[in-house]
């Protein structure tokens, strides 16, 4: 029996993503929930399990290629039956990865997927009610948006009236318009309602629409640096998308709707500096790597605290400041697909110990590309290290929907004042951004100044809860 896998909604609301690398090829004997590819979306590499056990016969996307949820991404020959959808058990493990979601597919339905993938029809998901873009008047064409899934809905169902807006990706709504294409008349040729790029080309072939070219811009004077030694290339194009694209949009937010203030601190942290060094002699300590963000760590969670205004967040939908009772500690992690902030759930509750170990977990699941979308949900407030580039401060944006973020700078061996005299002490600066429609300059300076406390007198922990 064959059977089409499509590209399933991998819980994230994102219209596409992108395929990393096939694991299996065609001819492959694949068993059920056997990982077959991995797709990058605009949060984080994520690995497709199998939703069936049989025979790969067709592979239709290619590495790099960007591919629309609903689309078909790979076929099999499952000798006649499906195996058994997987059981209580296994549905119990999809807390590991994205939450369940459906990708509809014409002529039957789909076994579960572990963490995600194409549901049963009928097995409780609620089905969205469809956005008209216009009153309906009619009581017969009301009920059948309100009950149709939001897939389903065809032309045909409300006649010449406002219906749904067509569902597409950037990309194919960007062509459209070049080609002076109304998408709501353009049909989509998958079970998804996905309107691909082939079905404007197949409706522009139809009514013999071509592509218009942008009117000429004036000629502006430009400088172009020479190319490189050994290359033919003035420029390299690279483009915008997962992960870098999510960053952007997240600050360009961020940066364009939060208030932001930045005050500096710099303080002698040798104390912090002698105290790492005895830990990481103690055998028992060893393999725990504790280091200056482990340390700033435990020193955010202490400070939160004492200052819960720095632990909220500002809801405009609601009207409300929310102010958290736990910490989810944000840890900006540098990685060659862009920045990503997981968060270390209820960091408030973890030793000094824990906190180093999670951090390295954290830093070492973000480079390897493995950090799951849920990780970088609901953090509280975050902390970043520049100073392991030798970055001595800056001023770091706050991540939506968090009210600060500290920024670390390099630890530098230079004379200060300590005890009345000059001496070579370890120094680093501290750069405090929150939001000033949440905390005032008062309320930062005081936060600040205690995290820096025990940064510079690390047994000042034991007087703080």
């Amino acid at each position: 029996m064959a059977q089409d896998f499509r590209l399933p909604d991998l819980g994230e609301g994102l219209p596409e993503a992108e395929l990393v690398q096939w694991l299996v090829a065609v001819g492959d004997t694949v068993t059920l929930n056997q990982t077959i590819a991995e797709v990058e979306t605009a949060k984080a590499v994520v690995e497709l399990p199998s939703p069936h056990a049989g025979t790969v016969t067709a592979l239709h996307a290619a590495p790099g290629e960007v591919i629309a949820v609903g689309s078909v991404l790979i076929s099999f020959d499952t000798g006649g039956t499906d195996a058994p959808s997987p059981g209580p058990a296994a549905e119990t493990a999809a807390t590991v990865a994205a939450a369940p979601a459906s990708a509809p597919e014409a002529g039957g339905s789909e076994p579960n997927l572990v963490g995600y993938g194409a549901a049963p029809q009928g097995a409780g998901r609620p089905q969205r009610r469809a956005r008209v873009a216009g009153a309906v008047t009619a009581a017969s064409d009301t009920a059948v948006l309100e009950a149709a899934p939001h897939d389903a809905i065809q032309f045909a169902d409300v006649v010449e009236r406002p219906v749904e807006r067509p569902r597409s990706t950037p990309p194919v709504r960007k062509f459209a318009k070049q080609l002076g294409i109304d998408l709501a008349l353009v049909e989509a040729s998958g079970a998804s309602g996905v309107i691909t790029r082939a079905d404007v080309e197949a409706y522009a072939t139809r009514v013999g629409a071509t592509a218009t070219a942008p009117a000429a811009a004036e000629p502006v004077e430009t400088f172009e640096m020479p190319a490189p030694a050994g290359t033919g290339e003035r420029t390299t194009r690279t483009p915008i998308r997962g992960v870098r694209r999510m960053t952007a949009d997240a600050m360009v937010r961020s940066a364009f709707t939060a208030p932001h203030v930045t005050t500096f601190l710099t303080v002698d942290v040798t104390a912090t500096s002698d105290l790492i060094a005895s830990l990481k002699e103690d055998r028992e300590l060893q393999e725990h790597r504790i280091g200056i963000m482990a340390v700033a760590a435990k020193a955010v969670c202490l400070a939160l605290g004492r200052h819960p205004g720095l632990n909220s967040k500002w809801d405009d939908a609601a009207g409300e400041i929310v102010e958290h009772h736990f910490v989810n500690l944000g840890i900006a992690a540098a990685t060659g697909r862009g920045l990503v902030v997981p968060n270390i759930r209820d960091a408030q509750e973890l030793t000094l110990v824990e906190l180093a170990d999670a951090i390295r977990g954290l830093a070492e699941t973000a480079r390897a590309g493995k950090t799951a979308p849920a990780d970088m949900m609901g953090g509280t407030f975050s902390i970043t290290n520049v100073g392991v580039f030798g970055v001595d401060a800056g001023t770091p944006i706050i991540n939506p929907g968090e009210a600060g973020i500290l920024a670390l700078g390099a630890v530098r061996r230079q004379p200060w004042e300590h005890r009345g005299e000059i001496a070579l002490r370890d120094v680093m600066t501290l750069a405090l951004s929150f939001d000033h429609r949440l905390v005032d300059g008062e309320q930062g300076s005081r936060f600040l100044v205690d995290v820096a406390d025990i940064l510079r007198e690390p047994g000042r922990a034991m007087l703080l809860r």
